[in-house]
């Protein structure tokens, strides 16, 4: 049972014994505490602390903090480490996916001491093959250590070694089953493994009709694999089928987490990955490019109001509803482009239904666009506003609405084609363009049907 003490209370009781370096009190302290629990207070200490606590902890409970602090967490971490300490105090005792998460946060020149620190050089080799791969495809999520058997041992034989192999992975899910050129033959359940008997070939009990994924498949399309199939763990191939790794549903979700969190922050218009607690000047750089972009854009609409600055002076009125028509622009364009953004990221829309997505955005907008403006409409006739203005405004907001939505809708499909992330497409690009585009419709109609 673990102390449900609050994260602020640990550090109030913790803080004072590590002033003190009271090793025994801090380990009899953290031994009531999960190590998930315990890398949460590590934003709120200084690096000598963690140090400090990672010392004084058992090493199997040192590597699951470490294991567990963010990847930002974590970058600062090391920074407080030597490569010898880090290859022989944390690598060595990591499972090779989390190795190498850790590996490609240090510095290139870093990372490569660390291998070259490490006693098990067939561990090295394999963590070195790993790092060539990007950690969003199967190769950089995948984990080298699983249960492998022959195609033509016996239940007997494959209980056997499973029993040796089983001490290098944390859990099994399942084993795999490989010829003599290790090609994948197939996947087989311990649950059928235990309940055959010891002569049987396991050839025979084998799942021929397996899932797996090239090592080059991306972390998309493994996602989509495991949520689509209810799978546990799946195995990677090389493109000679030859079985190279496993990815287990914990990577996988972890994946998840990562991409939601860039997606978010591109919606929010900042470019690079960042948290509260990074720098002021990292901060800044993260979201200047698209505040700028902002800037740009709300000089465009400046430019653009001053062209019309004399159907404003014959009709002020006009200048009312000039936000109306920007916010409500944007907003369908962001909605419209969440959706396609979407459908992007889980692979769900395919090119064959382009067409009928867009008509389909075309109908919902055309029906939103309908309600919004009856609704702007009554509300100008109820506060006697320009008869001719408000069917002006009307007609504008229902011409901005569809027009943004299509954008919306368009916008990450030509983003993707280009190879750009569509998550862009959400945040200040379409709100920029829509605000030019609906001043330019609202204006234009004005000077149209009202002369102004």
């Amino acid at each position: 049972m673990t102390n449900q003490v609050s994260e602020k209370q640990l550090l109030l009781q913790i803080q004072p014994l590590i002033e003190n370096h009271e090793a025994e009190a801090v380990r009899l302290l953290l031994e009531a505490y999960r190590p998930e629990d315990i890398a949460d207070i590590f934003w709120d200490i200084e690096l000598d602390e963690a140090k400090f606590i990672i010392k004084v902890v058992g090493q199997k409970e040192a590597v699951e903090i470490i294991r567990s602090l963010d990847e930002e967490l974590q970058e600062r971490f090391f920074k407080g480490y030597t490569s010898k300490e880090i290859a022989d105090d944390v690598v060595s005792y990591l499972d090779s996916d989390d190795s190498v998460d850790i590996l490609n946060l240090l510095p290139t020149r870093k990372a490569e001491e660390v291998l070259s620190y490490l006693d098990d050089q067939d561990y090295a080799k394999n963590l070195a093959a790993m790092l060539h791969y990007d950690d969003d495809v199967a190769g950089g999520l995948m984990a080298k250590e699983l249960v492998q058997v022959k195609h033509n041992w016996t239940v007997s034989q494959c209980i056997e070694e499973i029993r040796l192999q089983a001490e290098e992975v944390d859990s099994v899910h399942a084993v795999y089953v490989v010829d003599d050129k290790n090609i994948l033959n197939g996947v087989v359940s311990l649950k059928d493994i235990v309940l055959s008997k010891a002569h049987t070939s396991v050839i025979e009990i084998t799942n021929t009709e397996f899932i797996a994924v090239n090592a080059y498949a991306t972390g998309e399309e493994v996602a989509r694999l495991m949520n689509k199939y209810d799978l546990i763990t799946i195995p990677v191939i090389d493109s000679m089928n030859r079985l190279i790794g496993r990815i287990t549903i914990d990577d996988v979700v972890d994946f998840i987490k990562e991409e939601a969190d860039k997606d978010f922050q591109l919606q929010a218009g900042l470019s690079d990955s960042v948290v509260s607690e990074d720098k002021v000047l990292i901060l800044s750089k993260a979201r200047l490019p698209w505040l700028m972009v902002g800037l740009i854009g709300g000089l465009g609409s400046s430019m653009l109001v001053s062209n019309f600055e004399t159907d404003i002076s014959h009709l002020p009125q006009m200048a009312f509803f000039m936000p109306v028509v920007a916010a409500m622009g944007g907003n369908a364009g962001v909605q419209s482009s969440a959706i396609i953004v979407q459908g992007l990221a889980n692979n769900t829309l395919k090119s064959k239904n382009i067409m009928p997505k867009l008509a389909k955005e075309f109908t919902v907008s055309l029906i939103n666009g309908l309600a919004c403006s009856a609704l702007l409409l009554m509300f100008n006739l109820i506060i006697g506003h320009n008869y001719d203005l408000s069917i002006v405004v009307s007609i504008a907001l229902i011409t901005v609405i569809i027009f943004a939505s299509l954008l919306g809708t368009i916008t990450p499909l030509i983003l993707e084609k280009f190879k750009i992330d569509p998550a862009l497409a959400t945040g200040p690009f379409v709100t920029t363009i829509n605000d030019i585009i609906g001043l330019t419709v609202y204006f234009s109609l004005g000077r149209i049907l009202l002369g102004a």
